[in-house]
């Protein structure tokens, strides 16, 4: 494993495949069969179980466990002890390893710290899912989403700015200048 950093303490099963540039810090736990992408940094205490696909410069905060089936594409941000689910009903005198259900984070999504994905949904592209909420349905690209159950609350830019849409439905980013429009409960960057 040239051109990765591991802590001591963090423990990566053979068979893992591991991108290079990667930086995986303490305790932490890569399972067999996970597939990590170039650049990624991972926190302490953070588990990866078999089945796992990131993408590249995915940054994994601390005290995250990513069950099977979970799949971040490049660019995803994962707050501190955020949660994912696998199956939605699980029972422990049941073994239903063989009905894993899957999860996407699409490229550049954000997952605030505490927050909780119920398996089985869509994260979109450049979303923001704020600390501590509970996402229970897909989310369109560039929501930003809240509470208990988690419910759109505004529209953010690829740079992380809260989009204000003028009476046309176009919004500019303050940092980028990328124009937006929305359309309904969906927004796309105009290029």
């Amino acid at each position: 494993m040239t051109d990765i950093f591991f802590h001591p303490s963090a423990i990566i099963d053979e068979g893992a495949i591991i991108g290079p540039g990667c930086k995986i810090w303490h305790f932490t736990h890569i399972m067999s069969g996970a597939e990590i992408g170039a650049d990624c940094n991972i926190g302490q205490n953070v588990m990866i179980a078999t089945g796992v696909k990131l993408g590249h410069n995915v940054k994994i905060q601390n005290n995250v466990s990513i069950y099977a089936g979970v799949v971040c594409e490049d660019n995803v941000f994962l707050g501190p002890s955020c949660v994912f689910t696998n199956i939605k009903n699980p029972r422990s005198e049941i073994s239903r390893r063989d009905q894993y259900i899957s999860t996407i984070v699409r490229q550049g999504a954000t997952i605030g710290a505490n927050a909780t994905i119920v398996c089985g949904i869509e994260i979109g592209k450049y979303a923001l899912v704020g600390a501590g909420a509970v996402v229970t349905k897909s989310i369109p690209d560039y929501a930003i989403v809240m509470g208990v159950p988690a419910r759109i609350t505004g529209w953010i830019s690829r740079h992380g700015y809260k989009l204000e849409f003028d009476k046309d439905g176009i919004a500019v980013c303050k940092e980028s200048g990328t124009k937006y429009k929305i359309y309904g409960n969906h927004v796309h960057a105009i290029e």
